[in-house]
């Protein structure tokens, strides 16, 4: 008689999502809205913040990951805000239990925003729910306007999405309209924002989206 053979499945980011209801929970009752913010290195995520922070009238917290260093956390402090660091040593995106661990080290949680800069890469954050409010997904023009075919699962999950460096726009070949069609073929609902740090462009609508979406 054979024996019987029970599969059972278990989905390979079942820890992670229960940290990331813990941190949600955590977040939720204490009135913080928090921002997972993705993109590939280089797209402008640390200048956006610090462009928003400079709009933002409420206290804000940033989380800054990366594979090593803390060079984005030293420049938002050195701009008068507050920033904590977590290096993943290698992995390619933070976890919600990298979140929940720094977020436990805070003694004071009188924030109304939380920005998370997730590690600089546009496959391996998309999956992960780190317990934020929402997801938000930059992409920038001189990447080039084809990163909505190459990269769908990221831009599918975004609940917004920033093309900043639009100043660049016209200096090189770059089609808007293709590149909002990749989105629409993956993502209907989310709201595109146009933005320049240098020239500030669409900034502040970003920052109203922000502010509309606040607990």
């Amino acid at each position: 008689m054979k024996p019987i053979i029970i599969k059972i499945n278990k989905d390979i980011l079942f820890k992670n999502n229960l940290n990331a209801q813990e941190v949600r929970q955590f977040l939720t009752t204490r009135g913080i809205t928090a921002f997972n913010i993705m993109a590939s290195p280089g797209a402008g995520k640390t200048s956006l913040i610090l462009s928003a922070l400079k709009l933002i009238n409420h206290r804000v917290l940033v989380i800054e990951g990366d594979i090593a260093s803390s060079i984005d956390t030293h420049k938002i402090k050195e701009c008068g805000f507050e920033a904590l660091q977590i290096n993943t040593g290698g992995s390619c995106h933070l976890t919600a239990f990298m979140i929940k661990n720094i977020l436990s080290e805070v003694k004071d949680h009188t924030y109304k925003l939380l920005f998370i800069e997730n590690v600089g890469n546009l496959v391996c954050p998309a999956p992960y729910d780190l317990g934020e409010s929402y997801k938000i997904v930059i992409s920038s023009v001189p990447e080039g306007d084809d990163k909505p075919y190459k990269y769908p699962k990221i831009f599918s999950v975004a609940d917004v999405i920033v093309l900043n460096k639009i100043d660049l726009i016209n200096s090189i070949d770059y089609n808007y309209e293709y590149f909002e069609k990749g989105i629409r073929a993956v993502n209907i609902r989310a709201p595109i924002f146009k933005t320049s740090c240098k020239t500030g462009e669409g900034l502040q609508e970003w920052v109203n989206w922000i502010y509309s979406n606040l607990n």
